[in-house]
């Protein structure tokens, strides 16, 4: 029974996350998670979860992005001063 409610919290949070995407309903997953409690705290718990798993990724992959962004800009700076010496 576990793996079936994790495997419906996923998708169904996958889901939730693309028609969020969509319409640019950013708590769109609390209105889901509502609808979940009044008929399955377990499913609820394992949603939610899935869904701030998802959105605490996307945080960390647009950090890392920038860091990268800003490194290689460094990089092409440094690189365009020394040619210029």
């Amino acid at each position: 029974m576990s793996n079936t409610i994790e495997d419906l919290a996923a998708k169904l949070a996958e889901d939730t996350m693309k028609v969020m995407d969509q319409t640019g309903e950013d708590r769109l997953y609390v209105e889901v998670g509502n609808v979940l409690a009044a008929a399955s705290q377990s499913l609820e718990e394992a949603f939610l979860t899935e869904v701030r798993v998802r959105l605490a990724e996307r945080v960390a992959r647009k950090f890392l992005i920038k860091k990268v962004t800003e490194f290689k800009a460094a990089a092409q700076a440094k690189s365009e001063a020394q040619k210029s010496q």
